[in-house]
């Protein structure tokens, strides 16, 4: 089943969320108003001529449900059960159901209750609501009957919802796995012939071109990386922001002087894993589509810190202003940056791009894992397939 197939049910876009919750709402009060009206207070005045009034008791109801049912779905489950923080969940949800039961007997004192009487044409005397009254715990227990019951309910569509979405998640992602290999088996080297043929090549340039032997050696950092660990599903952070670094410095050495950049990288990551290659993307977008496009004093600026399991991220580089896209249109590497995060960090992820007319800045925020130094962390290279100056 395909969340696209069925938007009434799935689609974020205001009109289905509405419609949604409106038949939602609109069957509760149906349902609920043929329920009241087959208890006792209202079958001794019949069933049909009870149902306008019990109708009427649940559509006013409907906001106290409305209360609960929010609160539970929007604020307990993504805020405190999906964080795994259970007794917190626990005990929110008792406050808010017992909130709820009051919050009915308050409307039965002081709405319904007048409203009935004066439809009957009989006067209603408002009193005080006493909590150590019987018919106020009655009418406590009759609002936890529905509270429960709405809640309930509210509750179990949310989580199915979450969980089939995170499903959804997991077969997309593993679709992508499928068709990154795919694209590596097309285009797959042995390593053992790249690695013995850059170690040649650096032999030959070490003395004749200084140069271009740190070229070479930075090169071969690079697909070490992307063949021997690019492919776990997670990194330690240090590695990715060593490949940021190889990268940069390649691009150094090609522009030479006229380039400006500048690096501000933490030198401790604490222990945090990230996806591989999730932020590569985007700084070397910020070199195809900035610093190559400038003619003078083309200049990059990188800024990463890191606060608890949070990760900040800050780059900006600027461009001419033939080279500004249209909005939305950020490139191949950041679309897929931006699919990544949506499949790999859902709700641990704030993206945001800012394409100005000289400008280019790319603001983001990431909750990482932190791994413990004694977990199991990715394989090493195999010694004899790395070049001899590794």
């Amino acid at each position: 089943m395909n969340m696209q197939q069925y938007p009434f049910i799935f689609a974020d876009r205001w009109q289905y969320r509405i419609l949604r919750h409106a038949s939602f709402w609109l069957f509760w009060v149906i349902f609920q108003g043929f329920l009241y009206a087959c208890t006792p207070a209202n079958i001794q005045q019949g069933f049909w001529a009870g149902l306008p009034y019990s109708m009427l008791d649940s559509i006013i109801y409907i906001f106290v449900h409305i209360f609960l049912a929010y609160s539970l779905m929007y604020f307990v489950i993504p805020h405190l059960l999906i964080k795994q923080k259970y007794w917190l969940t626990g005990v929110t949800t008792i406050l808010f159901i017992l909130l709820t039961s009051v919050l009915s007997v308050l409307v039965t004192q002081y709405i319904i209750a007048p409203i009935r009487f004066s439809l009957l044409g009989q006067s209603y005397k408002l009193n005080n609501v006493k909590i150590y009254n019987e018919d106020f715990y009655r009418s406590m227990l009759a609002g936890l009957r529905g509270g429960l019951t709405i809640g309930g309910i509210a509750a179990a569509i949310k989580l199915m919802k979450l969980l089939y979405a995170k499903e959804q998640r997991n077969l997309q992602l593993q679709k992508e796995n499928i068709a990154s290999q795919l694209q590596l088996l097309k285009a797959q080297v042995h390593p053992h012939f790249l690695f013995n043929t850059l170690n040649n090549i650096y032999s030959y340039t070490q003395n004749s071109s200084p140069v271009a032997a740190k070229m070479v050696a930075g090169l071969s950092d690079m697909l070490r990386f992307i063949l021997y660990e690019a492919n776990h599903p997670f990194i330690p952070l240090s590695n990715e922001l060593k490949m940021i670094q190889d990268y940069t410095a390649l691009e150094q050495i090609r522009y030479g002087n006229k380039l400006e950049v500048h690096l501000d990288l933490p030198e401790q990551t604490h222990n945090l894993y990230i996806a591989p290659l999730l932020l590569l993307p985007l700084v070397e977008n910020s070199f195809k589509h900035g610093a190559s496009t400038m003619l003078e004093h083309p200049w990059i600026s990188l800024s990463i810190a890191i606060s608890g399991t949070e990760m900040h991220m800050k780059l900006i580089n600027g461009k001419t202003v033939s080279e500004e896209r249209k909005t939305g249109d950020h490139g191949i590497g950041i679309s897929n940056v931006e699919k990544r995060l949506a499949l790999i960090y859902p709700a641990k992820h704030e993206l945001s791009i800012t394409n100005d007319t000289e400008v280019f800045i790319v603001n983001l925020k990431l909750v990482l894992e932190q791994r413990k130094t004694t977990e199991e962390k990715p394989a090493p290279i195999p010694q004899t397939l790395q070049p001899a100056y590794a």
